[in-house]
């Protein structure tokens, strides 16, 4: 790369580094603990944990009288 584009590049990497930069690190411990809790305070309201009672994609049935 050379030129305008190489220097575009560059700078959207200096931008993305000093962004990470200012992130804190958080521990690989700490951060499984807060999605397991995270998990565990949602859990009621997972349809993949609970089930759903009916199909929402199932077409609706029409009732009618001749």
């Amino acid at each position: 790369m050379s030129g305008p584009s190489s220097v575009a590049a560059m700078k959207k990497v200096v931008q993305q580094v000093r962004l990470e930069a200012g992130l804190n690190p958080v521990k690989v411990s700490q951060a499984a603990e807060d999605l397991k809790q995270f998990c565990l305070q949602n859990a009621q309201h997972d349809p993949l944990l609970t089930g759903v009672s009916s199909n929402p994609f199932r077409p609706q049935k029409v009732c009618s009288f001749l």
